[in-house]
């Protein structure tokens, strides 16, 4: 008897101090519990765009905009991407009540029409300026970012189930793991 074969995820991402992998591993982990099988691997590590049929990309927003290799990316793989269903999603602004940084990111339009993606989706992010440079920690101070992790991991995970559900997959084969 032949199994049914499974649908394959890559989730690439591109991270500057780490949060927004762990993003893209909730969104990994969701997308998992609902018999997905999902790749997560940093831009610049995948080799082969085609044996994926779904992507979800991902940036850090960092100095206003995507990370270049999450940028480069795109670029260098656009004519596949438009083959497939392709999600997008940053993460960055910091801020219980406001996040910053507000406004619309200035490469989301280029990037939707390079990937025909099917959406963006912005999630707040983490600030630990123990983490920063020297460099880094003075910006901070200089436009009173706020620290702490105003990442919403319901957010997330509901935005994995509903790409779960575009592909096929309705209900969860395990239950996913909650520890964030």
């Amino acid at each position: 008897m032949e199994e049914a074969s499974t649908t394959k995820v890559l989730v690439a991402v591109a991270t500057e101090h780490g949060s927004t992998r762990e993003i893209a591993e909730g969104i990994a982990d969701e997308l998992r519990a609902y018999g997905l099988e999902v790749d997560l691997q940093a831009p610049e590590a995948v080799r082969d765009i085609n044996r994926y049929e779904a992507v979800v990309l991902g940036s850090a927003v960092y100095t206003g905009g995507w990370l270049a290799t999450a940028r480069r990316f795109a670029r260098a793989h656009g004519p596949a991407l438009k083959t497939m269903p392709v999600w997008l999603f940053s993460s960055g602004p910091i801020g219980a009540e406001e996040p910053k940084p507000l406004g619309d990111l200035p490469e989301i339009p280029e990037l939707m029409e390079l990937t025909l993606a099917r959406e963006h989706k912005l999630f707040a992010g983490k600030l630990d300026k123990q983490s920063l440079g020297v460099a880094e920690r003075l910006v901070t101070r200089v436009v009173q970012a706020p620290e702490g992790d105003f990442r919403d991991w319901e957010a997330v995970r509901a935005w994995a189930r509903s790409i779960a559900a575009s592909l096929g997959q309705g209900e969860a084969r395990k239950a996913p793991g909650r520890e964030r």
